[in-house]
Order: structure tokens, then sequence, then C-alpha cells
């Protein structure tokens, strides 16, 4: 979560002998960016990338989805719901333990929750149309990519069937082009920074 990850040659390539010998079917790696990626994939094959990616969090859109799409990496997102903002989760002022991680989420930060906020409000009658909830509608907006999967927490077996049902849900061209400019108003006065934490 803290610094950006660093391709190692040995290690990718002692990673591409056990796939080639048949003890592990892929090799995926995490907070890559393209270039990573692609120095990663000099010294073996590369099936995936998981980067952090929701409606409120694009910044993979501007170089690694794409190459993935074009290379046929699988991507396996996380922070689909953007630790739970993205489900209607929290009010106007969420409160957080010192020890609980989110305090430090640049989506919380008192110059950002705001626009976070009126975005949800936004999303509220698109998932209502739908007949979904906002955790269902944000992990379908996620999915919707082909070679693009979700890796959507749960505390209990009830959340994550709610959650399956995600795949079910079919947005309408109309759908996504208003969620897309919903999203933009959160991820529109955000840097480039990748990490999506405060340290």
């Amino acid at each position: 979560m803290g610094q950006p990850a660093r391709a190692d040659r040995g290690d990718v390539s002692a990673l591409n002998e056990l796939k080639s010998q048949g003890k592990i079917r892929a090799i995926g790696v995490s907070n890559f960016s393209r270039a990573q990626i692609e120095a990663a994939g000099r010294c073996g094959t590369i099936d995936s990338l998981q980067p952090p990616y929701s409606l409120f969090w694009r910044q993979a859109e501007k170089d690694a989805l794409p190459y993935c799409a074009a290379n046929g990496l699988t991507v396996l997102a996380y922070s689909p719901m953007a630790q739970g903002i993205l489900a209607g989760r929290f009010g106007a002022q969420p409160s957080f333990a010192p020890e609980d991680h989110r305090k430090g989420h640049r989506l919380f930060q008192p110059d950002i929750y705001p626009r976070v906020q009126e975005a949800l409000e936004r999303l509220k009658p698109i998932a209502a149309r739908n007949g979904v909830t906002l955790g269902q509608l944000a992990l379908a907006w996620v999915i919707r990519l082909p070679g693009v999967c979700a890796i959507a927490g749960a505390r209990s077996a009830a959340q994550a069937a709610e959650n399956a049902r995600a795949a079910t849900l079919r947005l309408s061209a109309a759908d996504l082009a208003e969620m897309d400019a919903i999203g933009r108003t959160v991820t529109d006065g955000l840097d480039d920074n990748p990490v999506q934490w405060n340290f």
C-alpha cells in the first residue's frame, strides 16, 4: 500500500521457472505501472495485474489497464467499492478509530470527501432504476470491461452473495456514460499519485 512496487529480475525469473515446472499456474503483480509490467515481462510472462480500481479511483486507466487489455493480462481490481464508500456505508462525517487504516485514505480527506458524498447522491437513482444496491452498481461498473475482475470484500455469506449478484447486472450505455461523468467529479480533483493513503 505504501511505495509503488518494483520488478526484480530474479524474482520474476524464479516465478517463471516455477510456472514452467507446473508448480504455479500464473504470475501476477500488484500496484505495477505499465512501465513496471513491461520491465517484469522482459524476465517472464506476467499474467495478471492487481491494481486499486473503482469508479472513484481510476489512475490505472491512464496506462496500466489499456496495456493489460492489449496484451491479454487479467486485471484483478482491489478496493472496487473504495473502502466501502461506494457501498454507501459512511455518512457525511465518517469517524474512524486511530488504528483504522481508512482514516488515512485520500478519499476520506476533508478536501475530497464532500465531492464523494455529492457523487454518491447522484449514483443512487441509477442504482434504484436498475434494482440494485450502490455496492452492486459499483462492482458492475468495475467488471464492465473485458478481462477485469473485482476483489470484493465481504464479512458474511450474505454479503458475498449480494456482491456476486453484481455479475448479472448489464449497465446500459446511458448508465455507463452518466456514471463516468459522476465518477469524474471525484477523480478529476485527484493528482496522479497512485497510492490511496496518506501515510
